[in-house]
């Protein structure tokens, strides 16, 4: 199945753009190969008590052009989709401003499976994040106007969760899908395994529009996340075929797997193709000589 990202994304930073009756967003200025044109922070609800998703980063001017789209309405909640630093950071600061109540799954770390040894590479974590309340997988959160139910969709980082919007069957997806590129599955908080285990939930829950925290909308959610499985499938596959010339380093494999990629992701690349690795080595599908490490070399079984 192909799978075709939309690239022609487009907003006005700190200013409030519409995305549905009851959903808006205020995109915040820092862009980069990793955040696409932005952290999009959403605003839901249009009278009484607003939920803000995903404040974004430690960026004062974003935190005010939130406050300024939230107008005179009190902003009582804070969802968190995960703790990484274009994420959680500004829950803080927006919770103290609003007195407004953060959710999230939990802390960075939480739920992980374990450690790799040689392996705590944690670019991006945001250590920091306490959430006020810890919500669990078909936990909800509502108010007059709008309800959620949060569910826990580990792979991208342990303590992920995607929360749907029952008023309008949207899930925000934070950085589970996107719709302008693939998700990085950074072991060993990101977990390939769990993280297509995650799309098939999401995939079961049918709802009618993605919203990434990164980048456009998706609307045809059941056919992308399809698209989405069959592409980690399909690199899955390219690992094995490479490795079956002979015994290659994480390293090498990008460079031909990704060639056609920015070179500033190759390192990000580095870390997904890790995530695959570690699972089929799970499946004693690859092998190595030694522990699995991100510069370890690896070949398939009947090499060995």
């Amino acid at each position: 199945m192909s799978l075709k990202f939309k690239q022609d994304f487009s907003a006005v930073y700190g200013k409030a753009e519409d995305i549905s009756p009851l959903i808006r967003r205020v995109l915040c200025e820092n862009p980069s190969p990793y955040t696409y044109t932005g952290t999009g922070t959403y605003i839901v609800g249009k009278a009484g008590d607003l939920a803000v998703i995903d404040p974004g980063p430690e960026d004062r001017a974003h935190g005010e052009a939130i406050l300024a789209a939230a107008g005179a309405h009190k902003i009582s909640t804070i969802l968190v989709t995960h703790s990484h630093i274009d994420h959680s950071p500004l829950s803080a600061w927006l919770a103290e401003q609003t007195g407004a109540t953060i959710y999230a799954y939990g802390p960075h770390g939480a739920g992980r499976k374990g450690g790799l040894e040689g392996e705590e590479v944690e670019a991006g974590a945001d250590w920091d994040f306490k959430p006020h309340k810890l919500l669990k997988d078909g936990d909800t959160v509502s108010s007059k106007g709008w309800s959620f139910t949060a569910f826990h969709t580990p792979g991208h980082t342990a303590n992920h969760m995607c929360f749907l919007l029952e008023e309008e069957n949207t899930l925000f997806v934070g950085d589970h899908i996107m719709g302008w590129a693939t998700t990085v599955i950074s072991p060993p908080d990101g977990d390939m395994r769990d993280y297509l285990a995650s799309l098939r939930k999401v995939e079961k829950l049918a709802p009618d529009m993605l919203l990434p925290t990164h980048g456009p909308a998706v609307t045809k959610s059941a056919r992308f996340v399809r698209g989405i499985i069959a592409h980690r499938r399909m690199r899955e596959g390219q690992i094995l075929k490479l490795l079956a010339d002979g015994p290659s380093a994480i390293e090498a494999l990008v460079k031909i797997m990704y060639k056609s990629t920015d070179i500033r992701l190759h390192p990000a690349a580095a870390r997904s193709v890790f995530g695959h690795i570690l699972a089929l080595v799970d499946e004693k599908r690859v092998r190595c000589e030694g522990p699995t490490l991100l510069s370890s070399e690896y070949f398939l079984p009947d090499a060995g």
